[in-house]
Order: C-alpha cells, then structure tokens, then sequence
C-alpha cells in the first residue's frame, strides 16, 4: 500500500474542501489519507449528512476502506480501492449541497473509459456552496475549457432548508489539460435570471430591481437581460443569479439566496455587488472558479495560469491539499490592479 497520507482538517481554511479534494485525489493516486480535526474550524465540526455522503459516494466509486465515516465524526481513515464508472445514485438525505457531492466524485470519474451517470438528491441552492446555476453558467464551460466532458440536468429545485432537489450529470470519458487565461478580451455577453419558487412573482422583480441598481448604469447592462421567472419546488425559495461572459474566455457567475426574515433587495445585492466589482476589474474568473478548476488543472500534464478577482484562503488551503497527493507547485502572486495571478506547474514525476 502506498505510503498513508496524514492531514490536519484544521488547517488553512479549515472546511469541508479539505476533505473533498482529499477523497477525490485519494481515489485517482491510489494513495490513502487519515483526516483530524475535520471541519474543526466550523461552528459544528465533524462530518455533517453531506460531507459523509461525498466519502460514501466516493467510497461506492472506488470501493474504499473507510473508518470514521459517521455523522459528528471529526475522523476519518480512507483507503481506495478501483474505480469504476457506472449508474450511481446518491440521496444526501437532507439539504445537504448536491453540488458539492458532484465536485467530490466528477473528476475520479472523468479519467475513467467509460461515462457514467450520476443521480443527486439533496439540496440544489444552498447556501456556503455553489448552487445548481453556478454550476451550469460557471463551471461547465470552464470544464469544457479544461478539456473535461459533463453534462448536467435540474430536474428539481430544492431550497435550503428542506432540500428534495435533483440533479443528474453525465460525466464521459477525458483528461484535463491545461489553461492560459489571462486577458479576459471584451465583454461578450451579460444575462441573469431572477426566480422564486412557490412565492410571489413581484419578489423576484424586487430582487432584479435592486441588481440593477446595484450595478449601476452601465451602457453593457440592460434590464431586459435579466430575466423573472416562477417555479415550483418542494419548499418555496428565491435565487437570483449573474453571468458574464468575454471574448477572450474569461467569465464570472455571482448569486444571492432567499431565506426567511431576508428581504428581495438583500439577495438582489448579494449577487449584484460582487458581479459590480469584477466588471471593474481585469481579472478573467471569478474567486469561486478559480478554487474549483485548480483540481482538474493540477491533473493536466501542460501548466495553467489564470487570474483570478481575489486570493482567498479557501484557493491557499485547497492548493496545499492538492499538493499533498500531486507532483504540482501552485504559485498565487498578486498584480498591481487588485486581481490575483494562479500558475499550476505540474511537475516531474506526475501522480
């Protein structure tokens, strides 16, 4: 057995990433990993219904050995076995982020040589993780950038905290390959849709409404291209996401959730102001794609450099954990307008 991987879940910023991107590369590398103080950094650590349901996932997948895989359980020993690609069906049992359970199992998958299909149930908008509109607006077409082929379908939306959504991906064979972007070129295109399930349509008009005014008046933006609509869902919820999308591929995707006591104008903003902030800025991704394509880029055999909004600790913590299991150096460096340089240089003796 390849020599045992030991990792602190305290350290850095000391979330569930440390765990996912630890059982995702476990699972590709062959080698096992033992995990403390898990989550230890969160207001109740261990492991919560959909952190154990990524190890169970991934355990199914790749026929792990596992010991600590419990609810509360703030340990946990994991020793893959073979992966395999196939049907899988995955129920979190609560509201738990379907999102963040496909970023757990997607990447072992694709390496694969045959496609596999993937059924989540859980959470589809949640918040602290990227909702199922992120994923399809964002992450997609960044995989696609990559190299890597996955498809995804809503078939129900489920709000936090009743969860009952469904998602279901494709996920075919192919390997990643690097990334160069770093002139994000003119904008292209700007969309956004504001929606409520089982709520009064004016919520969601109130929600774009203080989007738009948040952004400003800019002669890109035009209110007809943010969209209202109405859905149905086990449980009522509102979103309201923003996309954009440049010339040169750079884009970025920001979104606000509803919650009881939160008024539409908040969640309006809470997409809005960030969205604000990159178009004035020169970064080509957003913070959040940057810490999720530095997984599939740490498996390229080519280097990667992107810029990025920010520098988050979430990205530095995320890049250690990766450079335990992988011959990679990941470098942040910061430009002088504010956005933040990523350079994945993979090294000799590739995992």
């Amino acid at each position: 057995m390849p020599e045992l991987i030991s990792i602190d879940g305290s350290s850095g910023e000391g979330g569930g990433q440390i765990l996912r991107t630890s059982l995702s590369l476990s699972a590709i590398t062959g080698r096992p990993f033992e995990i403390e103080n898990i989550r230890a950094r969160r207001s109740k650590p261990g492991l919560r219904p959909q952190h154990l349901k990524c190890v169970e996932a991934m355990a199914e997948v790749c026929g792990a050995k596992v010991r600590g895989a419990a609810v509360g359980s703030v340990s946990l020993r994991f020793e893959p076995g073979e992966l395999r690609a196939g049907d899988f069906v995955f129920d979190i049992g609560t509201a738990g982020a379907t999102g963040l359970v496909l970023h757990t199992v997607y990447l072992p998958l694709s390496i694969l040589d045959e496609p596999s299909m993937v059924s989540i149930t859980g959470g589809t908008h949640n918040p602290f993780s990227p909702c199922f509109h992120y994923l399809q607006e964002q992450w997609l077409p960044l995989l696609s950038q990559t190299g890597l082929r996955v498809s995804l379908k809503l078939d129900r939306l489920g709000f936090y905290p009743v969860g009952g959504g469904k998602v279901r991906a494709t996920i075919s064979p192919a390997e990643p390959v690097g990334l160069q972007l770093l002139d994000r070129g003119k904008l292209k295109s700007f969309r956004g849709v504001s929606f409520v399930a089982n709520l009064d349509r004016e919520i969601a008009e109130r929600q774009k409404r203080r989007a738009l005014r948040t952004l400003g008046k800019r002669e890109e933006i035009k209110a007809k291209q943010i969209q209202v609509e109405t859905f149905k869902a086990p449980s009522p919820g509102t979103c309201i996401y923003l996309t954009a999308e440049y010339e040169g591929g750079g884009r970025a995707c920001y979104f606000g959730l509803g919650k009881i006591g939160k008024r539409a104008e908040e969640v309006g903003q809470e997409a809005a102001l960030p969205m604000a902030q990159f178009l004035d800025s020169d970064a080509a991704l957003d913070q959040f794609a940057a810490d999720q394509l530095m997984l599939p880029l740490a498996l390229a055999s080519e280097p990667s450099e992107f810029t990025t909004a920010s520098a988050t600790e979430h990205q530095r913590t995320n890049a250690d954990i990766i450079t335990r299991f992988v011959d990679v150096k990941i470098e942040f460096q910061e430009q002088a307008s504010g956005a933040s340089k990523v350079k994945i240089i993979p090294g000799t003796c590739h995992a």
